[in-house]
């Protein structure tokens, strides 16, 4: 059955609904990811995560020159780009035995926290907004009052007819019929899941149009060291290149851009998260995991995973109390209900990928992911896995932060475990980043005298490294094995490839099949609520599955059956 409601067609709830819903493609994600459950009495029963594109950069990148992995393995999203590059300079960094300079150490955090501050952004707004925003009820608004609660709820003054402008806007944005970005009108037009005023759905409108030209602004700061945004190609194997950087002005135009984004998260992105969230607290209920790890970061020595701002850890059975050492060695990636060759669960180190395709429609092999595991168990890795961990080790400005939080929002530690929960942990780390950075430009334009920049290395006949990157997504990893001096073997274990994957060999759900468990659904055929919790998990499935099938390259239109 075709989702065909309109915006201004409300439909009926139908929550003791029983059957199956496909969502294919979710959209405002990167990539392509296909969510199919089974629905039982209008609650999920049973779900399934298909990541519907083939990845094949690891083949790619077979016999090539170590040095090269950087400049492939970037470009397997248009996002997250950096985070890849740095993955992979990291782990050849490990390969070759190189030390890299304090310096360049610095400038590698500065790009990374530049990163981790629009990618947060971009999510909030331009991809998950649109699951607790009713765009067309901003319509309804009073500008007067709708400017009065933005004051009320941000240190910044808001003007009735700056609000009035962006309702005219879009009142001829609805009006013309082309809505854009709001075109999937399946989730909009009266429906049950939506509880914001027209007041705070404008407020949310006006400030998603703001964040546009924010998260610009942040981009740019990356490309003043990273030479260009996206892809920068600033890093070398025991270091960088950006000489540039060490300029007063460079130093000064980064600082200024950088800026324009702590304020943007300050003063709009944090009082709109507190605002919304406490529309939504019953979103406290909903999209759990049991399983937390995060690989910590922004090092002083990049060869000390416990020099990080953020330290790594290991959470099992949501055991806040006793949080485990990350153990590298632990991580294994199943195939068995993947579409690759074998059964046998592997260390990335001495993976394979060698495809076997099955057929859309099989509930046994399902996915162009894999599913990596941690000591055999499903790992939770993002925003949310670093808060709980750095908050439970005594990390000062997580642990005044998220308390901030929970007490504007009338919650406990426990009601993190969520989808609520984990949108709220993303403008966390927003916010302690955005109070970081500052100190970190200070360290390094006090140290900028110092010119070194990188370490001279030889390239060896043989060596192994892994490259680990905390990005904004979550738990990145990238494994290199050198053989005759070229890339003998080179696997890439993502964030989604954690959050978004199939289940493994032992028939256990990963994340965010778990996370979908017991959701209502009040409308099958908008079902939103599956998009909501999908969305919190900020999937980039570009990252996960990297090349098109041409037989299946075809255009796609969103379906519920």
């Amino acid at each position: 059955m075709a989702a065909t409601a309109t915006a201004s067609v409300p439909v009926t709830p139908q929550g003791d609904y029983t059957g199956r819903v496909i969502v294919d493609p979710v959209t405002r994600i990167e990539g392509h990811l296909r969510i199919n459950v089974e629905v039982e009495n209008g609650k999920v029963k049973e779900a399934r995560s298909t990541a519907t594109l083939f990845r094949g950069i690891e083949i790619i990148l077979k016999g090539r020159d170590p040095r090269d992995a950087q400049h492939f393995t970037q470009r397997t999203c248009g996002v997250c780009t950096y985070t890849h590059a740095l993955a992979s300079t990291r782990a050849v960094d490990m390969a070759v035995g190189v030390s890299i300079p304090k310096n360049a150490t610095r400038i590698r955090n500065l790009v990374l926290a530049a990163q981790f501050l629009h990618d947060h952004i971009v999510h909030f707004y331009g991809l998950h907004a649109l699951d607790f925003v009713d765009i067309t009820s901003a319509l309804k608004a009073d500008p007067a009052q709708a400017a009065k609660l933005a004051s009320n709820i941000s240190p910044r003054r808001t003007k009735a007819g700056d609000l009035k402008a962006v309702q005219d806007k879009l009142k001829a944005f609805v009006g013309s019929g082309q809505l854009g970005p709001f075109a999937n009108a399946y989730f909009l037009g009266g429906h049950p899941a939506y509880y914001l005023s027209p007041e705070l759905n404008l407020i949310a409108t006006a400030h998603y149009l703001e964040a546009l030209r924010v998260q610009a602004r942040v981009a740019r700061a990356m490309a003043v060291f990273g030479g260009k945004n996206p892809h920068p190609q600033f890093l070398l194997v025991g270091g960088v290149s950006s000489y540039t950087a060490l300029t007063k002005e460079s130093i000064a135009e980064f600082r200024g851009l950088i800026r324009e984004g702590v304020d943007f998260v300050n003063q709009v992105y944090i009082p709109d998260l507190l605002a919304i969230a406490a529309e939504y607290k019953d979103w406290t209920k909903y999209g759990g995991c049991s399983n937390f790890m995060t690989f910590g970061e922004f090092p002083t020595d990049e060869k000390n995973l416990n020099s990080r701002y953020f330290k790594p850890g290991v959470v099992f059975q949501r055991k806040l109390s006793d949080i485990k050492p990350f153990l590298p060695e632990e991580i294994k990636e199943h195939v068995r209900h993947s579409w690759f060759k074998g059964e046998t669960a592997r260390q990335p180190n001495a993976g394979e990928t060698d495809p076997q395709f099955t057929q859309a429609e099989d509930l046994d092999r399902y996915s162009w992911s894999k599913a990596p595991r941690y000591q055999d168990e499903p790992m939770e890795t993002g925003p949310l896995a670093q808060m709980l961990i750095s908050y439970m080790q005594g990390h000062a400005e997580v642990k005044k932060t998220v308390d901030m939080v929970l007490k504007k929002l009338g919650m406990g530690v426990d009601d993190l475990f969520s989808t609520l929960g984990r949108t709220a942990a993303r403008g966390i780390q927003a916010a302690v980043i955005a109070g970081q950075v500052g100190k970190w430009i200070d360290e390094f334009e006090a140290g900028a005298k110092d010119s070194t920049l990188v370490t001279p290395w030889e390239m060896p006949q043989e060596g192994s490294g892994v490259g680990f990157v905390t990005a904004p997504r979550g738990g990145l990893s990238h494994w290199i094995e050198i053989r005759g001096g070229v890339i003998d073997n080179f696997q890439l274990v993502v964030p989604s490839t954690w959050n978004l994957g199939p289940r493994c060999a032992n028939d256990k759900p990963g994340p965010l099949e778990e996370a979908l468990l017991g959701h209502p659904i009040a409308d099958h055929n908008r079902p939103v609520e599956l998009l909501r919790t999908v969305h919190s998990f900020d999937p980039c499935m570009a990252c996960a599955v990297h090349i098109i099938d041409p037989q299946s390259n075809e255009e796609k239109v969103f379906r519920v059956l």
